[in-house]
């Protein structure tokens, strides 16, 4: 196998397997790769990876740790939060081919981008226009700002005003559809470049 993945939560999981299909977009050679989900989420996978993916070291050429910076129990700066997770991946026989993405804040700020795909992934009627002056109003967006300052709470609550039921096959969806080529999110651009790293497109 050539990943393995330790998501935080079933909604990361899906999002990352959408998103891992999609090798062309991601400028990757077509991997074999398996998603698990931790079941005491964000704190365990910042504190325990390495344990939980143990058993996968010899059987998989590389493993990624993702997570949300809020909600991991820990107010660090994103890069020191996956450099602790990477030292100690790397000291239980991972080294040189481990990675961590802390998603900062979490997950959602993911969700947000310019895509007509958000609209429809939030059951959203009446266009762009009307979703950004919605976030605006609410306190989720500053004018001049590209997306909310509280992802999660924006999404939950536009679906909640959609009457959308949240499921994270929205989010899998929304992940297999929008296009990321102009995404400035640091944790995603380190996804990007750690991915085309490992599994670069032959020729």
């Amino acid at each position: 196998m050539d990943l393995i993945v330790l998501a935080a939560c079933k909604d990361m999981g899906d999002t990352l397997t959408a998103l891992l299909v999609r090798h062309e977009d991601l400028e990757i050679r077509p991997i074999e790769t398996q998603v698990r989900v931790h079941p005491r989420h964000d704190p365990a996978v910042l504190r325990s990876s390495h344990d939980f993916l143990r058993s996968y070291q010899h059987v998989t050429s590389h493993a990624l740790v993702a997570f949300d910076r809020h909600g991991c129990g820990r107010l660090d700066p994103r890069e020191d939060l996956e450099r602790s997770v990477e030292t100690r991946l790397a000291q239980n026989g991972w080294g040189g081919r481990s990675a961590a993405i802390a998603i900062d804040p979490e997950l959602e700020v993911w969700f947000w981008s310019d895509s007509p795909h958000v609209e429809r992934a939030l059951g959203w009627v009446g266009g762009r226009a009307r979703l950004e002056k919605w976030l605006v109003e609410e306190g989720y967006l500053i004018q001049g700002q590209q997306k909310p300052h509280r992802p999660k709470e924006a999404v939950l609550n536009a679906w909640r005003l959609s009457k959308t039921q949240r499921s994270s096959s929205n989010y899998g969806d929304l992940a297999e559809r929008v296009d990321f080529q102009h995404c400035t999110d640091p944790a995603f651009l380190k996804l990007r470049r750690v991915l085309k790293q490992w599994f670069p497109l032959e020729g």
